[in-house]
């Protein structure tokens, strides 16, 4: 296989959660580009349209598919359907929620709905479609997880934003310690500050964005696009020796 040819996902199907939009939406078409068929899961139905018709524009097959990732129930429900649907060879556990409070105050709710959508739903999903990537032996499959800058410090009134992000490091270590010897990788990305609907609030902040964009040696926010040659890497046979993995895309904020 020549070295091109690895990053090739011709043949594959993946799941992405958050896919309706920013970098959810960004992740579903580099993979689709590469070759992969998608299954495109939004928190709202027909949420992730968009993105699919993208995705088919592509020559790619694509399927829209929703649920609360805060509700068990519906996100087994959803996983049901993808199921019936195709077999999942690329997992990427992007959806994510954030909720800004000053620690001192913040509210119960909003801890277990960042926590269940950002951390449990990445774990059930990786447990249910990393099992049948298992079961296949020699046919494996990739998990790939969105973490954060923030996997790595705390930021400010951010607290179950935080603990989820460190977890998500974590467990992605924790699973490719388990499966890398059955031919199951499972990594990371972790980005760092992207213009996105997440960031909405705090690009409302200006001295914060003046301080960030200080330390940025890239002198700009990320957009979804500078996402693509990561997941596409680490979904694809060119990272079959890369196992438990946190791979950084943040303009070089985490070197200053």
């Amino acid at each position: 296989m020549s070295v091109l040819d690895a990053f090739s996902l011709a043949g594959k199907t993946a799941l992405v959660t958050g896919a309706s939009r920013g970098l959810g939406r960004g992740l579903a078409i580099a993979l689709a580009e590469a070759g992969a068929d998608v299954a495109c899961a939004s928190s709202r139905p027909d949420g992730a349209r968009e993105t699919a018709e993208c995705v088919r524009s592509l020559g790619r097959h694509a399927w829209t598919i929703s649920a609360d990732l805060a509700d068990r129930r519906a996100l087994n429900a959803m996983a049901d359907e993808v199921e019936r649907l195709a077999e999942v060879d690329i997992l990427v556990n992007n959806a994510g929620d954030i909720a800004r409070h000053p620690a001192e105050k913040f509210p119960i709710d909003d801890w277990d709905r960042v926590l269940r959508t950002n951390l449990d739903a990445a774990w059930l999903l990786s447990q249910r479609f990393g099992a049948r990537m298992v079961e296949r032996g020699s046919g494996g499959g990739k998990i790939v997880n969105i973490a954060s800058v923030l996997s790595f410090s705390s930021g400010l009134t951010v607290a179950a934003y935080a603990a989820s992000k460190h977890g998500i490091v974590g467990l992605t270590k924790a699973l490719a310690n388990e499966w890398a010897s059955r031919n199951v990788q499972v990594n990371a990305i972790a980005p760092g500050y992207f213009a996105t609907d997440n960031t909405q609030a705090l690009r409302e902040n200006a001295p914060r964005v003046a301080q960030i964009n200080a330390r940025i040696p890239a002198g700009r926010w990320g957009e979804p696009a500078d996402l693509a040659g990561a997941v596409v890497f680490l979904a694809s046979d060119a990272a079959n020796y890369v196992n438990g993995h946190v791979l950084v895309v943040d303009g070089g904020w985490m070197a200053r």
